[in-house]
C-alpha cells in the first residue's frame, strides 16, 4: 500500500498511540473532579498545555483545547462575531479557505454580517496589497490560512501581519492545520496573529483532538456553554488521553522538522518533474519556496479527478481529489476556481499529500502505475 493522502489525515504514530492507551488506562479521573484522581488528570492537562505553549513560544494561558480545527475555526470566527458585533460587522477571508472557515462566514452572512473574500493570484497566493483596500472601519476579523490544503500555497502571513499592524483592533486568525512540521512556526505565528487553530490528526496525533492559540488580551465569546472548562471559555469534559498524546505528537512533528521537510520536498520534486513530462498533465501546485513541501495538485486532461482516484485505489495507492472534507460531496475545488483554472480542468484535479514516512521508492512505484493508467486513458480518449 502507498498512502499519499496525509493532508486528509495522518496515521497515528505508535509511540503516540502508546501514550494514548497508557493515559486512558492509568488516569481515569475527570479533570474537574475534586478528588485525587481528578487532580492527577488536571495536572496532566496543565503539563500538556505547557508543552504546547513552549513549542510555540507562547504562554500556557494562551492554549485552549478543542475537538479539532473545525471546532476551532468555528469558535474563533463566531466568537469574534459575537464579541465584536457592537464595533462592526465586516469579515475578510481569503477566497481559498477551508470549508470550516468559508461555510462559517456564510452562516454569519445570513445573520447580517458582511463578508469579503480577498482574491488570490494564479498560483493561489493572497497579495497583501489586495487585502489593504478591503479593510473598513467596521472590519472586525481577517482570516487567512497558513497553507492551502488543496494546492499547498504558503500564504504570506508575515506580510499580511505587517499590513494589519496599523489596525490593532482587527482580529487576525490563521488556520494552521497544514503548516505544522512543514513550514517554520515563525512564518505563520507572528506577533500580529491573534488566533491560530490546530488539529492533531494532521500531525500523527489522535482524531477528535485539537487546540486554539488565543493571544492574551483578545476577546471572543464562548462557543460551548456548560461546566466552565478551559477557563469558562470551552465547556465540556476534556479528552485527557487525546490531549496528552496530541502534545507528544506535536513535539515529535517539530523535532528535526528541517530534515523531514527536505526529505518530503525531494519526493515531491521527483513526482512533479516526472508528472510534468506527460503532455496531458497539468500541475496546479507551484514549484517554489512559497509552495508547501508536502502537497502536489495536478490533473490529467479529460479524466475526472474521482475516476483517477479510484483507478489508483485499485492498485492500493491512495490519494484524494481536493479537500477530503468536500470530496465525498463532489464539491468542486474552490481553490482552483479562485486561481482562475477553467472548469474543464478543475474537475480533473487530484491531490498527492506526503509526509516524512513516504519514500522515493514509493514515488517511483506511483509513477510506474501512473504511466500505465496514462496509456489506458489515452487509448480510451483517442
Amino acid at each position: 500500500m502507498i498512502y499519499f493522502d496525509n493532508s486528509a489525515t495522518t496515521q497515528i504514530l505508535p509511540e503516540v498511540l502508546d501514550t494514548y492507551m497508557k493515559t486512558s488506562q492509568r488516569f481515569i479521573g475527570n479533570p474537574s473532579s475534586l478528588h485525587r484522581l481528578g487532580e492527577q488528570a488536571g495536572l496532566l492537562l496543565q503539563k500538556s498545555r505547557e508543552q504546547l505553549a513552549a513549542l510555540l513560544d507562547v504562554a500556557p494561558s494562551e492554549i485552549f483545547f478543542t475537538s479539532g480545527a473545525t471546532e476551532g475555526n468555528n469558535w474563533v470566527i463566531k466568537g469574534t462575531a459575537a464579541a465584536k458585533r457592537p464595533f462592526g460587522n465586516h469579515i475578510i477571508i481569503s477566497s481559498i479557505e477551508h470549508p470550516s472557515v468559508s461555510e462559517t462566514v456564510n452562516q454569519l452572512a445570513e445573520q447580517g454580517f458582511d463578508v469579503t473574500r480577498v482574491p488570490v493570484d494564479a498560483t493561489g497566493h493572497v497579495q497583501p496589497e489586495d487585502l489593504q483596500p478591503l479593510i473598513r472601519e467596521e472590519t472586525i476579523l481577517v482570516s487567512v490560512m497558513a497553507v492551502n490544503n488543496e494546492v499547498g500555497s504558503v500564504q504570506p502571513i508575515r506580510a499580511i501581519s505587517e499590513c494589519l499592524a496599523a489596525y490593532p483592533n482587527i482580529h487576525f486568525h490563521v488556520d494552521s492545520v497544514q503548516a505544522v512540521g512543514k513550514v517554520p512556526v515563525t512564518d505563520w505565528l507572528t506577533d500580529r496573529v491573534d488566533f491560530a487553530t490546530f488539529s492533531a490528526h494532521k500531525f500523527h496525533g489522535p482524531k477528535g483532538t485539537g487546540f486554539v492559540f488565543w493571544r492574551q488580551g483578545r476577546k471572543i465569546a464562548p462557543l460551548l456553554a456548560g461546566g466552565g472548562q478551559e477557563n469558562n471559555q470551552r465547556s465540556g469534559t476534556e479528552n485527557v488521553a487525546g490531549i496528552v498524546s496530541m502534545a507528544k505528537a506535536f513535539r515529535l512533528a517539530l523535532t528535526d522538522s528541517e530534515q523531514k521537510t527536505a526529505h518530503i520536498r525531494a519526493v515531491k520534486d521527483y513526482l512533479m518533474a516526472s508528472l510534468a513530462s506527460f503532455d496531458k498533465v497539468r500541475i496546479f501546485s507551484e514549484h517554489s519556496d512559497t509552495s508547501a513541501p508536502h502537497i502536489l495538485c495536478f490533473g490529467l486532461k479529460g479524466i475526472r479527478g474521482e475516476v483517477l482516484v479510484h483507478a489508483f485505489e485499485q492498485k492500493e495507492i491512495y490519494l484524494s481529489t481536493t479537500s477530503a472534507c468536500s470530496s465525498k460531496k463532489k464539491v468542486k475545488s474552490s481553490t482552483l476556481l479562485a486561481m482562475g483554472v477553467p472548469e474543464s480542468e478543475r474537475t480533473t484535479g487530484v491531490r498527492l499529500s506526503l509526509d516524512e514516512t513516504n519514500t522515493l521508492m514509493e514515488a517511483e512505484q506511483f509513477m510506474i502505475v501512473f504511466k500505465q493508467l496514462y496509456q489506458q486513458f489515452s487509448q480510451i480518449n483517442s
